[in-house]
C-alpha cells in the first residue's frame, strides 16, 4: 500500500499524521486499558491516539478496507502505512521503548499464528473484559494526545 494514500481520499479530512497514530475501539475495555497503558508509558509522547468511533476513525477503517462497526484490530498508522493485529501491537510496544520493546521477540513466531491468537482475543474481548456504554474519554490533561 502506498504511504499516505489516505491523503488523496476525498472522504478523509486532513489530520496531523506526523507521529504514529493508534486507532482503537473506544468502547472496548481491553482496548481502553491498552490506551491508558500507552499514556502511562509513552514518556516521550511519540504516539497519538484516535478513537475508531470518531468520524475520522471510521473513515480510516473504511479506507483500509476494515470493518468500521465491529473493530477486529487496532491500527497503528506509522509513516502513512497501517500496521494491523500483532504487527501493530508489537510495533506500539517497540515505540514505547525498554522494557516494552522486548516484545519484538514475538516476531520470531510466524505472523499467521500470532495473528490467529490476536484474532481469538479480539473476538472474545467484550465477553472477557466488557464493553463501555460510551466511548473512552481521556483525562483532560491528556486530551492533546488524542486526535478529535
Amino acid at each position: 500500500m502506498e504511504a499516505f494514500a489516505y491523503r488523496n481520499d476525498p472522504a478523509i479530512p486532513h489530520f496531523a499524521d506526523d507521529l504514529p497514530i493508534v486507532i482503537f475501539d473506544g468502547k472496548c475495555i481491553l482496548c481502553s486499558s491498552f490506551v491508558r497503558f500507552i499514556l502511562c508509558f509513552d514518556k516521550h509522547r511519540r504516539l497519538r491516539l484516535l478513537d475508531g468511533e470518531t468520524p475520522l476513525g471510521q473513515m480510516l477503517f473504511k479506507h483500509f478496507g476494515l470493518d468500521h462497526v465491529d473493530y477486529e484490530t487496532i491500527i497503528l498508522l506509522e509513516d502513512g502505512r497501517p500496521q494491523l493485529k500483532s504487527d501493530g501491537s508489537i510495533r506500539i510496544l517497540e515505540i514505547l521503548g525498554l522494557p516494552w520493546s522486548l516484545a519484538a521477540i514475538g516476531r520470531c513466531l510466524p505472523q499467521g499464528p500470532r495473528d490467529r491468537l490476536y484474532e481469538f482475543i479480539a473476538r472474545n474481548r467484550y465477553r472477557w473484559f466488557g464493553r463501555r456504554q460510551s466511548c473512552y474519554l481521556p483525562d483532560p490533561a491528556m486530551a492533546d494526545r488524542f486526535i478529535a
